[in-house]
């Protein structure tokens, strides 16, 4: 399966699988790929200002909403064992992600990655529980 097909599989990520189709972002992420991508939960999700995921689901916020998931996507294929400490990603969405590793969790930019590691036909995805929301 790919990473979409497996985020469409979790019941924490109907959300996450919601907004990659309001996006338009679907068949890119079904792509070859390889993508490494940090994908909030529904709770994580929830964790946002109310509204302002519906507001993000609206046709006329798309180009905000891409903003926001292309911010989760990082090219390559990057496992927990190729990751370190204070470590930066360059996103899809053009800025930078800090990996941080302490007290023996791991976290990206401050939202802990709860499960690691889940390999797909086209890359690796960890579930975080914090949505990311770029600077720009």
């Amino acid at each position: 399966k790919d990473i979409v097909d497996n985020a469409a599989g979790s019941a924490d990520h109907s959300t996450l699988v919601a907004a990659v189709t309001a996006a338009g972002l679907v068949e890119t992420l079904k792509s070859s790929g390889p993508f490494t991508v940090f994908a909030p939960t529904n709770e994580a999700f929830n964790k946002l200002p109310s509204g302002t995921v519906d507001k993000l689901l609206k046709p006329e916020m798309k180009a905000d909403l891409t903003k926001v998931l292309t911010y989760h996507v990082v090219p390559g294929a990057f496992k927990s064992s190729d990751l370190k400490d204070g470590q930066k990603l360059k996103t899809v969405q053009g800025e930078e992600l800090t990996i941080d590793y302490k007290d023996g969790k791991w976290s990206v930019n401050g939202a802990n990655i709860t499960i690691a590691d889940i390999i797909s036909s086209n890359g690796v995805t960890y579930v975080i529980d914090a949505v990311l929301m770029p600077k720009k």
